[in-house]
C-alpha cells in the first residue's frame, strides 16, 4: 500500500513554537513533509500554515488527528486535514455562456484539475448536450422571482446528496440568496469580469469599449451575501487597445474568465486557500 498523502491547514494567534509543535508530532509518526507554507498577518496577529505530508503505511487519518490534538488545543488552532487520495467532487452551475464550463471540463479530462463533476445545474437547457457528452448528470432548474426559494432548496439538496465539496458558478447568471450564500459559505466560487463596480448590468464589455478602457480582467472569489464582494482567490488582467472592437473585448474576456476560474478551483481543491476575514491567504 502506498504512503497516504495529507494536507493540513491551520490558523491561530501568532506565538513562538507553533511550527515546532506540529512538525514534532508529525515526525514522531514517521511522516515526511513534502511542502510547507506559512504566513504571519501582522495586521491581525494571525498565523496561517499549510503542510503537505506523507504518512507511512498503517498511520490513519484518525491516528494523525489524535497526535495533533494536543498542539491544536494548546494553540487554539482552527484546522482542516484533507486526504489527497480522496478525489474531490464538485457541482458546476451554468446559465447560457458555456466557455468557463467547457474549460473546467477540459482541465479535468486532461488531469490538471483533480476532481469529479457530480452534477451540472442550470436555469437553462443550453448546456444539456455538453453534460450528456461528458456523462455528467444534468439538472434543469428554472428560476424566477416567485420560485427562487424553492429552486435554491433543490440546489442545496443536490449539493448535499451528491457529496459535493465545492460549488462552481461557471457564469451562472443568477444572484444567490443571502440564505444560500451563508449556508454554503466558503464552498462556492464565482467568476466575474473586473469592470465592477464601474460597468454593471448587460453588456459590460460594450460599456467598457465606449469608455475606452485600456485594461480588462476577471476575478474569482468566494460567494457571500455581499454581491461580488466575497474574499478574492484569483485575478488576471490584460491590456487592450482602441483598435479592438466590443466583440474583441468579449473574446479576450472569455479567455481570461476561463483561466482565472480554473486556477481558483485548483487552488481550492488543493487546500491552498485560507479565509482571513474579508481576504484570503493563498499559498501558490
Amino acid at each position: 500500500m502506498p504512503a497516504a498523502n495529507f494536507v493540513l491547514t491551520l490558523s491561530c494567534a501568532d506565538r513562538p513554537g507553533i511550527v515546532a509543535a506540529i512538525t514534532t508530532e508529525l515526525a514522531a509518526l514517521g511522516a515526511n513533509i513534502a511542502e510547507s507554507n506559512q504566513f504571519w498577518d501582522r495586521e491581525t496577529g494571525r498565523f496561517f500554515m499549510r503542510l503537505a505530508f506523507t504518512a507511512p503505511e498503517g498511520v490513519s487519518r484518525e491516528t494523525i488527528e489524535k497526535a495533533l490534538k494536543s498542539p491544536i488545543e494548546r494553540f487554539e488552532m482552527k484546522t482542516a486535514l484533507a486526504d489527497s487520495a480522496r478525489r474531490r467532487r464538485i457541482v458546476i452551475m451554468v446559465s447560457k455562456f458555456d466557455h468557463t464550463l467547457l474549460h473546467l471540463l477540459y482541465q479535468i479530462r486532461v488531469g490538471w484539475l483533480d476532481a469529479e463533476v457530480a452534477a451540472i445545474i442550470s436555469n437553462h437547457e443550453d448546456a444539456r448536450r455538453i453534460a450528456e457528452d461528458a456523462g455528467i448528470p444534468y439538472h434543469y432548474l428554472p428560476v424566477s422571482k416567485d420560485t427562487k426559494a424553492a429552486q435554491e432548496a433543490q440546489v442545496l439538496d443536490l449539493v448535499k446528496s451528491s457529496g459535493a465539496d465545492l460549488v462552481v458558478l461557471a457564469r451562472y447568471m443568477q444572484v444567490l440568496s443571502d440564505n444560500l450564500s451563508t449556508r454554503l459559505f466558503g464552498q462556492v466560487i464565482n467568476i466575474h469580469h473586473s469592470f465592477l463596480p464601474s460597468f454593471k448590468g448587460a453588456k459590460p464589455y460594450h460599456q467598457a469599449h465606449e469608455r475606452g478602457v485600456k485594461i480588462i480582467g476577471a476575478t474569482a472569489h468566494y460567494v457571500t451575501p455581499d454581491l461580488d464582494e466575497g474574499p478574492i482567490i484569483e485575478q488576471e488582467t490584460a491590456r487592450v487597445t482602441h483598435a479592438m472592437s466590443p466583440d474583441d473585448l468579449v473574446a479576450a474576456g472569455r479567455d481570461i474568465e476561463s483561466r482565472v476560474l480554473a486556477r481558483a478551483v485548483k487552488l481550492h481543491l488543493e487546500s491552498r486557500v485560507m479565509l482571513n476575514g474579508k481576504k484570503t491567504v493563498v499559498f501558490g
